[in-house]
């Protein structure tokens, strides 16, 4: 079997671009993958373009040696854009070999360690009087969440954010949060990097411990030693790397034991072949896995197999309805196939490959549309983080 062709499809899905990767071989057996790094995702597609170049002829069943070759073949190795690039392919390698074996992903990962995948819900901004979203979180947890994720208050319709307006409102709300919801409801918050150290140390200190199970992502990632320092300010768990590529982004994370939760995103970090390696590091340093998972169906159904396989898995992310990414668009024609969830889980697929379907001729090329995320600034022009 031969690979002959590579496919970067840029396609509008809802709200957001999602790059789809197809494959080919010379045996007719196709397989699918999805890039991460939404909004680049034209210099993804220039990636694809180089490394189809020496892709065409290998052989799609040596997945590790391929992605050594696409790593270790350009004295410019690494970075979010290869990743990403390398990460659709991986993916996308490894459904072909599941499809050709006749064996689901997982089983070439070393087979499932769990019958379902645990999720965790979202609720939408804290609001003014936080009523909504208390109201949001308890349906929730009707519908069968144990595990709820919130995101801080602030008015995002302005293009504003001025940390210090929001950490204390954030936290008069989390706290109120966990005397109605109880203890048995694992609870957590996204601050998206917005913060710096002493914004986000201001932050935990405001609140009762015990109040949070987890904190996603309070400052940047590009500083170990930031999150060093915060680590010694507060109790709380971390969970970040959501935006690391290659196990190498993760390496002084893990080793030094600064954070409880890997926000490993499949289509970021270099597909199964890399997330395997941060998996089995992780579990020697009793880091749970929490994957990132913001993306398309494609993502969805890869970090289905890879939860499964691995042993020291906590909760994959999800939307509390699996089409709310797809609003206003034709979800099912275009993924005719593709994971739903049961309540607030996800059954492991025992069928060949990844298990899902792609409508190719829906995914025309003039679909794209150039999307920036918010460039938020604070109330003297300045610019932070989004």
């Amino acid at each position: 079997m031969k690979i002959t062709a590579i496919k970067p499809y840029p396609v509008w899905v809802g709200h957001r671009n999602q790059l789809i990767v197809k494959v080919e071989t010379d045996q007719g057996v196709s397989g699918w993958g999805e890039s991460g790094l939404s909004g680049r995702e034209k210099a993804v597609v220039g990636a694809l373009e180089h490394f189809a170049q020496f892709l065409i002829g290998k052989n799609p069943f040596e997945i590790g040696r391929i992605w050594q070759e696409l790593y270790r073949s350009q004295y410019f190795e690494g970075g979010r854009v290869l990743l990403a690039a390398q990460s659709a392919l991986d993916i996308a390698l490894h459904d072909i070999k599941g499809k050709a074996l006749g064996v689901p992903v997982h089983e070439l990962l070393g087979g499932k360690h769990r019958e379902f995948i645990p999720t965790f819900a979202s609720t939408g901004s804290i609001t003014d009087d936080g009523v909504e979203t208390l109201d949001a979180a308890k349906s929730l947890l009707a519908r069968g969440w144990t595990n709820v994720r919130f995101f801080p208050a602030w008015n995002d319709a302005t293009g504003i954010f001025e940390p210090r307006e929001s950490i204390g409102r954030t936290a008069r709300f989390l706290t109120k949060a966990r005397e109605v919801l109880g203890d048995d409801v694992v609870l957590g918050i996204d601050y998206h990097h917005r913060l710096s150290v002493a914004e986000a140390a201001s932050f935990c200190q405001k609140m009762p411990s015990g109040t949070l199970d987890f904190l996603e992502e309070p400052i940047r990632d590009e500083a170990p030693e930031a999150y060093e320092s915060l680590r010694t300010m507060t109790d709380v768990p971390f969970a970040i790397g959501e935006e690391f590529a290659s196990k190498w982004q993760f390496l002084p994370f893990i080793e030094r034991g600064i954070h409880q939760f890997n926000r490993l995103d499949l289509c970021n970090v270099g597909g199964f072949t890399e997330a395997m390696k941060v998996a089995g590091w992780s579990e020697a340093h009793y880091v749970d896995l929490m994957p990132h998972n913001p993306l398309g169906p494609i993502c969805t159904a890869a970090t289905i197999h890879f939860s499964a396989a691995v042993p020291n898995f906590f909760a994959l992310e999800c939307r509390a309805n699996a089409t709310d990414l797809y609003a206003g668009t034709p979800t099912a024609d275009l993924f005719p196939v593709m994971p739903q969830l049961d309540g607030a889980i996800y059954r492991v697929p025992d069928g060949p490959g990844l298990g899902i379907e792609v409508n190719e001729a829906l995914l025309t090329a003039d679909s794209f549309k150039y999307w920036e995320a918010p460039h938020l600034r604070r109330r003297d022009g300045s610019v932070t983080n989004w």
